[in-house]
C-alpha cells in the first residue's frame, strides 16, 4: 500500500476541535487492517535504516505504532506518558500547549546513557510535544536524533522547531493546512 493510499483513509473531520481547524482522524487508518499493517511495515522500514537501539512512543497513539515497529525489530519500546501515569519515580518536563501547558513522564531507569533512540508518534504539527518528549529522553541520557511520524502538517512548521534541536524528521504522509 502507497502512502497516497494510506493518506485516502485518513478522515479529516472540519471545525474539531475548533472553528477552522481541519482535524486529520488517524483512527479510521487504524481501523483499516491492511492500511495499519503497511503503515507499520513503512515506519518499520524507515526505522530499520537507523542507526537507533529502541523506540520511543508518545502517548497516546505513539504507543500504537512505536510498540509495533520496535517489535518487528527486535528492539525495546518506552513509553513516553501524560503526568501521573507511571508506577515507579518518574523524571518529567513540562511543555507549552496553545491554550496552557502539559507535561511528560518517563521512566529514567529504562534509558541507558547514550542509548539512541528513535521517537515515534502519529502527527506532527507544531513539535512542541515531540521537543518536549526528546528533551526529556536527552535528559535521562538517551541520544535521539531522529523521529518518525505518520502524519506530517508541514504548514505548522514543527519539523523546523526539531531540527533546531537537531532532530530529522520523516512523515509518511503529509496534508497542507492544520
Amino acid at each position: 500500500m502507497t502512502p497516497d493510499a494510506l493518506k485516502a483513509l485518513v478522515r479529516t473531520v472540519p471545525d474539531f476541535p475548533r472553528p477552522g481547524i481541519l482535524f486529520r482522524d488517524i483512527t479510521t487508518l487504524i481501523a483499516d487492517g491492511e492500511g495499519l499493517a503497511a503503515t507499520v511495515d513503512l515506519l518499520t522500514q524507515r526505522a530499520a535504516a537507523l542507526d537507533v537501539e529502541a523506540i520511543a512512543g508518545i502517548e497516546a497513539r505513539g504507543f500504537i505504532f512505536g510498540a509495533a515497529v520496535a517489535a518487528r525489530l527486535g528492539l525495546g519500546f518506552l513509553p513516553v506518558r501524560k503526568r501521573g501515569k507511571l508506577p515507579v519515580p518518574t523524571i518529567g518536563i513540562d511543555y507549552a500547549l496553545e491554550y496552557g501547558t502539559d507535561r511528560l513522564e518517563i521512566d529514567p531507569h529504562l534509558v541507558g546513557q547514550g542509548s539512541r533512540f528513535l521517537l515515534l508518534d502519529d502527527l506532527l504539527a507544531t513539535g512542541g510535544t515531540a521537543r518536549a518528549a526528546a528533551l526529556l529522553l536527552r535528559e535521562a541520557g538517551a541520544t535521539v536524533d531522529h523521529a518518525q511520524f505518520v502524519i506530517g502538517l508541514p504548514d505548522l512548521d514543527g519539523a523546523t522547531m526539531l531540527a533546531k534541536e537537531g532532530i530529522t524528521t520523516d512523515c509518511l504522509i503529509t496534508f497542507a493546512g492544520h
